[in-house]
């Protein structure tokens, strides 16, 4: 029998689709902009995946000890998911639930701790069982925002099947960043802790801010510009270039919305019109056209394109839109695969394969979605 400790961020990501990169002290900012709870469903995901596997390929049951409420038990409840309650957390959750939580798992000798959340959350995980029990191995759920570390599974049901099935564990970083820096624009990242975690293929990379010039890359996509076109430009420094050589300042952690004017004259730079700059999910729904491109850069060391610090580009944008996606060939070689984490099962199923990325003015390169 394996003995899982479950707990989840319920606030987790839910800054995400509004625009707010984080929800770090943005909770009612973020309820207020319309935002919905984005961790409990794939907390949900996580635990059916968990049930599955462990019957289906060990032959074993899962004794899942949770938190209470939303931070675990109703989860378990809804996923009809037999589970033992450890904590009473308070009616506004927060950090201290979580690693009271783990505390608890800890006493009670549990095989994994296995949490929904993001950055912060790892942090709390991880500094909880530091000293303590530091070599019970953790497990991330991804549903934050921004997810520098490396304590993460690629999706939700991904860390179902790991936490099921795994048997070596290794040392793996835990970063955080300061969110209001990010939202200035600035990412200043901090290891805070090392955390063993499960051996598997489907974990992510901590995220590598690579260099590079993009300048050939950037002229060919803005040279390319369809007139009368929407473009959902996503964030990074790659993206970035492409916005300056339209000729506007974008914002370079958020997602701008620019339409392309009529054909231009002979010879001439395309020329266009901001339409929202740092926007919503909303906010970019509402300014889409009859031709829409969303241009995205992937993520450095981990390859997500889809689902990692640009929730914005909702499910329903990206079916409303073609893609392009655009990086520097060390970027590329760094990566090795593309990955998608949208929320929408179908959409990543239909969004996986292989997929032309533009490296250059002219130059492509193929590689395949996972």
């Amino acid at each position: 029998m394996r003995r899982v400790g479950f707990v989840v961020n319920p606030i987790a990501g839910m800054g995400g689709r509004v625009g707010l990169k984080g929800t770090d002290g943005k909770v009612e900012e973020a309820r207020e902009r319309g935002a919905e709870p984005r961790a409990p469903g794939r907390a949900s995901d996580a635990l059916e995946s968990l049930a599955a596997h462990a019957d289906k390929e060990r032959g074993e049951t899962v004794e899942l000890l949770v938190a209470g409420d939303e931070m675990g038990a109703s989860i378990a409840h809804d996923a009809d998911v037999e589970c033992e309650v450890v904590t009473d957390p308070s009616a506004e959750t927060s950090a201290a639930d979580t690693r009271e939580a783990v505390r608890r798992f800890a006493d009670a000798g549990v095989d994994l701790v296995l949490f929904v959340g993001g950055d912060g959350t790892a942090v709390d995980v991880a500094e909880t069982l530091e000293g303590r029990s530091s070599e019970i191995p953790i497990l991330g759920v991804p549903a934050g925002v921004k997810i520098y570390s490396s304590v993460f599974a690629v999706s939700p049901r991904a860390a179902g099947r790991i936490a099921a099935t795994f048997e070596d564990t290794e040392s793996r970083e835990v970063n955080d960043i300061d969110e209001d820096a990010f939202r200035e624009g600035e990412v200043h990242t901090e290891l805070r802790a090392l955390a063993r975690v499960p051996v598997a293929e489907e974990l992510q990379s901590s995220k590598q801010l690579g260099g590079g010039t993009v300048a050939t890359l950037a002229a060919g996509v803005a040279s390319k510009v369809e007139p009368r076109t929407t473009y959902v430009l996503g964030p990074g420094s790659t993206v970035g270039a492409i916005e300056d050589e339209l000729g506007f300042s974008g914002t370079p952690l958020g997602v701008d919305v620019w339409r392309a004017a009529p054909e231009p004259a002979e010879g001439e730079w395309p020329t266009g019109e901001m339409l929202a700059r740092d926007a919503s999910a909303d906010e970019i729904l509402d300014v889409l056209g009859d031709q829409n491109v969303v241009v995205v850069s992937p993520i450095g060391g981990q390859g997500f394109v889809f689902g990692r610090g640009n929730q914005q580009i909702s499910p329903d944008v990206l079916r409303q839109s073609e893609v392009e996606i655009v990086a520097s060939r060390r970027k590329l070689d760094d990566i090795g695969v593309l990955r998608v984490d949208t929320g929408d099962a179908d959409l990543d199923d239909d969004l996986r394969g292989w997929r032309k990325v533009r490296i250059g003015r002219v130059e492509r390169r193929l590689l395949k979605v996972v």
